[in-house]
């Protein structure tokens, strides 16, 4: 394969753990970076990525996170479309759509807004949600970056 059809890839696997959604975000950014986006495009990539990466920690292992697995990919999609995919192994989703409504949460409302979904669809060009119950949920979050930043 010549150097020219080579996709830039990165894959990023870590234990669901609180700690490491900050840690995700940071390398969603840095996977960017070199693409020249602008701060706003670098802000909302890392707050979609955080929340994604959120849900995996908080729903995907109910109570025995520490011992789950979540997965970071980002990929270069042509010239300015960025590709994130967001993967556990937990216990997936029973019905995507009502999950995707805005205000829904299986925590407990005083603790958690319902809203992650809802910010992803707000800072993405396109999000798509499967999942399988007992099986694990992945999400993809695509964002085409504008003509350049605004340092």
């Amino acid at each position: 394969m010549e150097e020219k059809d080579r996709k830039n890839r990165i894959r990023f696997e870590f234990e669901a753990r609180s700690q490491n959604e900050s840690l995700a975000r940071s390398v969603a950014a840095a996977y960017v970076l070199p693409l020249d986006p602008t701060v706003e495009e670098v802000t909302e990539i890392k707050t979609a990525v955080s929340e994604a990466v959120s849900n995996a920690i908080i729903h995907a292992y109910p109570g025995k996170e520490e011992t789950g697995i979540v997965i970071l990919e980002a990929e270069l999609r042509g010239e300015r479309d960025v590709m994130f995919v967001i993967r556990d192994k937990g216990v997936g989703i029973a019905d995507v759509s009502q999950a995707r409504a805005p205000l829904f949460t299986t925590g407990a409302p005083e603790e958690r807004s319902g809203m992650g979904f809802t910010v992803m669809e707000s800072f993405m060009d396109k999000i798509e949600v499967r999942s399988e119950p007992g099986n694990g949920t992945e999400v993809t979050l695509i964002k085409r970056l504008d003509s350049g930043n605004d340092w």
